[in-house]
């Protein structure tokens, strides 16, 4: 029985060594522009809104657990984002019906 011979990585040279060194160090603390000011943040009524309409998720047996759980995350991680902007002072009045 013969040996199967594995193609060389991509990433390694032929006489073993790991890849060509870069030339010169890194600026790994260098200058970036100054990114724009924040959009302000409007909570939405119904962060589910987009989770229901896709419906209970695929799980054999399980689905209507799963689109609880789901609900739980997206509610909460909503609850987390409105409050993040509101002591970043980026929580925008709500648009008056």
């Amino acid at each position: 029985m013969s040996a199967v011979r594995r193609k060389p990585s991509a990433n390694r040279r032929r006489n073993g060594r790991g890849p060509k060194p870069r030339n010169g160090p890194l600026e790994l603390w260098r200058a970036v522009p100054q990114l724009p000011d924040a959009a302000p943040v409007v909570p939405v009524p119904d962060p589910t809104a987009l989770l229901r309409s896709l419906g209970d998720p695929p799980l054999p047996g399980q689905g209507a657990v799963g689109g609880h759980v789901l609900t739980a995350v997206v509610e909460r991680a909503a609850g987390l984002a409105t409050a993040l902007a509101a002591t970043a002072d980026l929580l925008a009045e709500p648009p008056a019906d």
